[in-house]
């Protein structure tokens, strides 16, 4: 079973945990985040995890809402929060009602419609930011965002009485700060995301690159998912520090996947690359 073969990545203090094989099963969790991008077939280890960011309603990545929801409830644990596209909380309402009087106990969910633009609080400090993909109808990704505030460098000398007084008389002492922590994208074909500076200056990107060999590039379209060449044009434009690769196909060996990613991408980005379910990582 996947959820007993999960892929584990560590970076800083940061965990990256989950599987994901197109058309199989992606659920990538985030711990420390207390996020789930995408649940697939809901493994055990992501149901302490408060948020599920769903990105599309495609079974291999939804198909563990209502067991998600279900045993939360069984152990007695909150409501857990599932943001997912506005077009699809009708269907995800239906699902969760019926699974109700299938269990004889109603499922407890807070459903949460997002569109692109929209942001939503996970912890103090802590949102999630809405951006849209181009894969099936309604379809977004999801980047979390830092937010803090900095003293302002005429300022930074002061001291607390004098910082008081500048509060007291309504003067701006600060300024926002965001520092994107980590993207994702979910699955998408070919977007220019370099327009959105939260992608670009995100520490983690997790991307799909579905489809590696030259005569899949057709395939790639017809699915709406990202061809290699695709991918290496898009990471070019980036400045992600590291960058997670999901969505692999299995038409294609993971030993010939490294060495397309080897020759497509540059030495720069190659040394960022990480292969989510690249066994000889773990």
């Amino acid at each position: 079973m996947a959820g007993h073969n999960l892929a584990y990545i560590k970076i800083g203090e940061l965990e990256i945990i989950g599987y994901s094989v197109a058309g199989e099963e992606t659920v990538v969790a985030m711990p420390q985040l207390d996020v789930c991008f995408d649940i697939g077939r809901a493994p055990t280890l992501i149901i302490p995890i408060n948020n599920v960011l769903l990105t599309h309603g495609h079974m291999d990545h939804a198909a563990g809402i209502a067991y998600y929801l279900s045993h939360r409830n069984f152990c007695g644990q909150s409501a857990g929060t599932i943001l997912a596209p506005q077009n699809l909380l009708g269907p995800m309402r239906k699902i969760i009602d019926a699974w109700s009087r299938l269990d004889g106990n109603k499922v407890p969910a807070n459903l949460v419609g997002v569109k692109p633009g929209d942001e939503y609080q996970i912890k103090p400090n802590l949102f999630t930011r809405v951006f849209p993909t181009k894969h099936s109808k309604g379809s977004v990704g999801y980047s979390v965002i830092e937010k803090r505030k900095k003293i302002k460098p005429e300022y930074a000398g002061l001291k607390s009485p004098q910082i008081v007084e500048l509060k007291k008389q309504g003067i701006e002492i600060d300024y926002p700060l965001e520092i994107p922590i980590v993207t994702y994208l979910g699955d998408t074909q070919y977007v220019d995301f370099s327009q959105l500076k939260y992608i670009v200056e995100s520490k983690i990107l997790i991307a799909e690159c579905t489809f590696y060999e030259t005569e899949h590039s057709e395939r790639a379209e017809a699915g709406r998912h990202m061809h290699i060449n695709e991918f290496a044009a898009l990471v070019e434009k980036l400045q992600n520090e590291h960058i997670i690769i999901t969505h692999t196909t299995q038409r294609t060996p993971m030993r010939d996947i490294r060495r397309i990613l080897q020759d497509v991408l540059s030495p720069e980005k190659y040394d960022k690359a990480i292969l989510f379910m690249d066994k000889r990582q773990r």
